[in-house]
């Protein structure tokens, strides 16, 4: 299971996750009447399983259910700590190395 995540800022200076789901197909949406019957068993299953829900009304996905970064930095963003977690940047790992150590200590400013 894949997904972008997207942060957005509203005026009131909340911070904002929206998830844009890449294989929503494969993903189940529950909806918000069974999660208060089931929440309990659903966060053991996403804790001990890893396993993600969507959940949502009418068939549309409004939230994700997801385990909390295990490595958890409090110096960091929700969104950085999300992103070091998931999956999100796995394809740089097919990526060629485009910069060098000395490249990235170099000032540009």
């Amino acid at each position: 299971m894949s997904f972008d995540l997207k942060l957005v800022v509203e005026n009131d200076g909340w911070l904002l996750y929206f998830v844009q789901l890449v294989q929503l197909n494969q993903m189940k949406i529950i909806t918000t009447t069974k999660v208060r019957k089931r929440i309990s068993e659903m966060v053991d299953r996403v804790k001990y399983h890893g396993e993600v829900f969507a959940i949502g009304r009418r068939n549309s996905a409004e939230a994700l259910l997801i385990r909390f970064p295990r490595a958890y930095n409090k110096d960091l963003s929700d969104i950085t700590n999300i992103n070091a977690y998931s999956e999100s940047f796995d394809f740089f790992k097919s990526e060629p190395d485009l910069y060098t150590i000395k490249d990235i200590k170099k000032k540009y400013v």
